[in-house]
């Protein structure tokens, strides 16, 4: 005899051992919604101008770009970004650059952070050094790279006879932490590469070392990836600056966390810093 199989005749708990056994684990509303149905956004399309009838330009350029973001979140990001420029370029000190930072409301993670991480070390050190955005620990005490990463770095720039208390000079593109430490977007860089330019102005380091890829990418004005951009020496120019600044990309201490194997190319890039700053007479 064919078995009935209709959810109706079974009880309350069959019901639910069947959607575990499908692998129901999560109710999502109080609610089931019937996904067979259309929603109604879907039939509110725009209506056919009549045949032979000349198209307006507004109606061609929604035609052609449906997807287009609304007018006022593409003014209100122009705005944002002005404002970061003149908050950034008004400021003459690191304190007021930090006040700067802490008082603009273009960047959305600054509301999930716990504070701002602005820098770490010596402001009249010789090297400045980039990262790309605080993680939970450097959220929680904020200071740049006081993690396990941190860690890892204080011992490289041992190696070649750097410390962060002295020697070194540490901050990120990135001043608020990105919720979960997921990467900084495309956007949440734009609108920070004003303050972390006019930091490094302030700072005018004899040189500056980028660490990781999204530092490197965002002030090169790249797209090449760290493994192309690591170990070469090039140049960074600023506008308030006289002459641009050598700079050199390395991979960041996370990654070395994770791909160990790539420690000896890290040692390299650290050699060929130690050498570049005896050349400028920084070290000995």
């Amino acid at each position: 005899m064919e078995e009935n199989l209709s959810i109706s005749n079974l009880s309350p708990l069959q019901v639910l051992q069947f959607y575990v056994d499908c692998g129901v684990d999560e109710v999502m509303g109080d609610e089931a919604l019937d996904r067979t149905q259309i929603p109604e956004k879907i039939f509110s399309m725009p209506q056919a101008a009549p045949a032979g009838a000349p198209a307006s330009a507004a109606a061609v350029a929604a035609a052609a770009s449906p997807m287009t973001a609304p007018t006022s979140d593409v003014t209100g990001a122009i705005e944002a970004m002005e404002e970061a420029r003149t908050l950034a370029a008004a400021a003459n000190t690191l304190d007021e650059l930090r006040a700067a930072i802490d008082s603009f409301k273009g960047l959305a993670i600054k509301r999930t952070a716990t504070q701002m991480v602005f820098c770490d070390g010596n402001p009249k050190a010789r090297v400045m050094f980039v990262g790309e955005a605080p993680g939970a620990d450097e959220d929680r005490l904020g200071r740049p790279f006081v993690g396990v990463s941190g860690q890892l770095l204080d011992r490289m720039l041992g190696s070649i006879g750097l410390d962060r208390e002295e020697s070194a000079y540490i901050s990120n593109v990135i001043n608020w932490r990105p919720p979960g430490n997921r990467a900084p977007d495309d956007a949440e860089i734009a609108l920070s590469l004003p303050f972390i330019r006019r930091h490094i102005e302030l700072i005018n380091p004899a040189v500056v070392v980028f660490v990781g890829g999204v530092s490197a990418k965002a002030l090169l004005e790249t797209s090449q990836g760290i493994t192309r951009l690591r170990g070469k020496w090039t140049e960074l120019s600023l506008p308030a600056l006289t002459q641009p600044i050598p700079a050199l990309a390395m991979f960041h201490p996370a990654y070395l966390l994770r791909s160990p194997q790539q420690k000896s190319l890290a040692w390299a890039d650290l050699l060929s810093l130690k050498n570049k700053l005896r050349a400028l007479g920084v070290i000995s």
